[in-house]
């Protein structure tokens, strides 16, 4: 499966620890395409259908269903627990996960 950056995959994200989220859900990919081309982890945000106002989570629409990116839950996964792959997130979302990360990191 080739993953891209603002690749939408569904992928297993248990076990965890502590309040990290779980469970087989949606994961945006935030780390580049050549990242994902040349190692095994693939840097993600989980989304969630649960909406807080948190400064670090983006809002966003996918299939119709509202929820969030949640950035401040952000992990590297191997590969291989992509199971398939759900869509691509539109362009003005993708503009402010990346202002968001730029905030983040600043």
């Amino acid at each position: 499966m080739v993953i891209e950056k603002f690749g939408i995959y569904l992928a297993p994200l248990d076990p965890t620890v502590g309040v990290e989220m779980g469970k087989t859900r949606p994961v945006l990919v935030i780390s580049p395409d050549e990242m994902s081309r040349t190692v095994r982890t693939v840097i993600i945000a989980p989304m969630t259908s649960t909406r807080k106002k948190f400064p670090y989570r983006v809002n966003c629409v996918v299939d119709g269903r509202e929820g969030q990116i949640a950035l401040d839950q952000m992990r590297a996964l191997d590969r291989v627990r992509f199971i398939r792959r759900l869509g691509t997130l539109d362009k003005a979302t993708a503009a402010r996960v990346t202002a968001t990360l730029a905030e983040l990191f600043k």
